[in-house]
């Protein structure tokens, strides 16, 4: 398939997957938890009013998860929930009687022994498990791909994490941690699933839907379309989910992207024949925690049933929504967003101003009247490369 923007549409009967996981209670329940570790603060949701008139839009609304826990990205909802679970159980305890108070007092550790997490990631993951895994006075080891930046290796090191670069591809060191986790006797936290093993990837995705609360909270009103960016879905997933379960019939069109060396949801939805559908190789593209080849099936099952579009998009699109989120319109707040945090926007950026992709607007219903709501997932993670692409120039659009 050629670098370029490719669209599946799926329709949906009214009955979906159950979302009892994913349900606004849960969500309240979840965010309490967040909410007692001393540097808990909701991520602003930026309104890109005059960007969103540019575009010719109704509203945009951003999630800046650059300011989450001091970590620049979201990803420690999904770790430190899945932790604590993980605690919460070896306690005996329910999740609504464990605090981050509870989890650091020394006669809880104590209780707890020695416990050790590993994990895989492209960075973001793996940094939220590090620093979880300080916090509450444990061990942990992550491994990341091969390409993975160093300053996102170093960032690991810096959480407390025994950390190292592989000469493998995500999925593969997925699977080096999984069969270290069994050898070592360490516990895996990665937030994709497989048979056998759910329960604490399910954990993640409910992790993130704190972050989707504050957005519903801190919306004016409902959105017509949310844009979600997946690598092995989890997040998308979960937002998706817990919109669906808020919202029901009323709920915003979800669309779903990926980059063009890795998607792996845009080929599932396609085949519409039962079955996952991976990506293998090296998947070189910008957008590294995207960069994954098989979908998580927890995230699947919600997405078959609650997202609506899949797009496929090449990497000079995501080099555009780190440009114009953080240099928008005049009058509009800048987020600084890495190439991960910015795809989906500079996606749907390109879509609404590329003459040559006005049916992919029009086949979403983008129009005047659509109020949009994204989330910048990351900061600057990797501050070479985001220099590199927005003040160099790099990854700039064919046309």
């Amino acid at each position: 398939m050629k670098e370029g923007f490719y669209l599946k549409t799926l329709t949906h009967s009214e009955a979906g997957a159950g979302l009892h996981l994913f349900s606004v209670e849960q969500a309240h329940q979840i965010r309490a938890f967040h909410r007692t570790f001393p540097m808990y603060q909701p991520t602003p949701l930026v309104h890109l009013q005059e960007t969103a008139k540019r575009l010719g839009l109704a509203d945009v609304y951003v999630k800046d998860e650059s300011k989450r826990f001091g970590l620049n990205a979201f990803k420690v909802l999904g770790g430190s929930y899945a932790i604590g679970c993980f605690l919460a159980e070896k306690l005996g305890l329910s999740m609504e009687q464990v605090s981050c108070q509870l989890l650091t007092a020394p006669e809880t550790r104590e209780r707890l022994g020695d416990i050790t997490f590993i994990t895989a990631t492209d960075g973001n993951h793996g940094r939220g498990v590090a620093w979880t895994a300080s916090q509450v006075g444990m061990k942990s080891v992550v491994y990341m791909p091969k390409g993975s930046a160093m300053e996102r290796l170093e960032n690991i090191r810096a959480a407390g994490a025994q950390a190292a670069i592989t000469d493998m591809n995500y999925d593969d060191t997925v699977r080096l941690a999984g069969a270290h986790a069994r050898e070592k006797g360490w516990v895996l936290v990665q937030d994709t699933s497989w048979e056998g093993y759910e329960e604490i990837p399910a954990h993640i995705m409910q992790g993130y839907c704190t972050m989707g609360l504050e957005a519903m909270e801190q919306l004016p009103q409902i959105p017509t379309h949310i844009f979600l960016q997946a690598g092995v879905g989890s997040m998308a997933g979960a937002i998706a989910g817990l919109f669906a379960a808020r919202y029901g019939k009323k709920r915003p069109k979800v669309v779903i992207v990926e980059p063009n060396k890795a998607d792996c949801f845009y080929r599932t939805a396609g085949a519409q024949d039962g079955k996952l559908h991976a990506v293998s190789g090296p998947m070189d593209t910008i957008m590294a925690g995207l960069a994954c080849g098989e979908p998580c099936p927890l995230a699947w099952d919600v997405l078959k049933d609650y997202a609506d579009h899949f797009i496929s998009c090449p990497d000079y699109a995501a080099a555009k929504g780190m440009r114009m989120l953080g240099n928008p319109m005049p009058g509009d707040q800048g987020i600084i967003s890495g190439e991960s945090g910015a795809s989906a926007f500079g996606c749907m950026a390109e879509i609404l101003q590329n003459p040559a992709l006005a049916h992919l607007r029009d086949e979403m219903g983008l129009n005047e009247h659509s109020r949009v709501l994204l989330f910048s997932t990351e900061g600057d993670t990797d501050r070479e490369n985001y220099r590199a692409i927005v003040w160099d120039g790099k990854y700039p659009s064919p046309r």
